[in-house]
């Protein structure tokens, strides 16, 4: 099972091995109405000169909106939170009691070396009072 999840072996790109990707499909249709003795550019040019007139909507730009952005957030937010495997009861009473007695120890180690250095401060350089 893992030796087919390797890169290149994987049983997806086995289907892109026969393909042959054509280069032109990718352009208009308009351009098989256009002149083969120009070579379809006369029409092709003329095309974009227009469309660069006229002003590009929302669709056109890719442009999304303050308020389509932030919906959009909550949604990939709330899909992202289905996805989390969340603790049963016994399992957060029990994170959370290591974590309290962690914090618990570190924190009486912390007290404990304070006390140690003032009291050795105060040794060094003598008591004032």
């Amino acid at each position: 099972m893992a030796d087919n999840k390797r890169r290149g072996e994987d049983a997806d790109d086995e289907r892109f091995d026969d393909e042959v990707v054509d280069d032109a499909s990718g352009d208009d249709a308009a351009d098989a109405d256009e002149p083969v003795s120009r070579g379809g550019t006369a029409t092709r040019s003329r095309a974009r000169a227009e469309s660069a007139d006229r002003p590009k909507t929302r669709a056109e730009t890719g442009r999304v909106g303050v308020f389509a952005r932030i919906a959009r957030f909550i949604r990939e937010v709330v899909a992202e939170l289905r996805k989390v495997i969340w603790p049963t009861r016994k399992e957060l009473l029990t994170y959370t009691a290591v974590v309290v007695a962690f914090v618990t120890v570190v924190t009486a180690l912390v007290v404990g070396f304070d006390y140690v250095f003032a009291k050795g401060v105060l040794w060094v350089f003598g008591d004032p009072s």
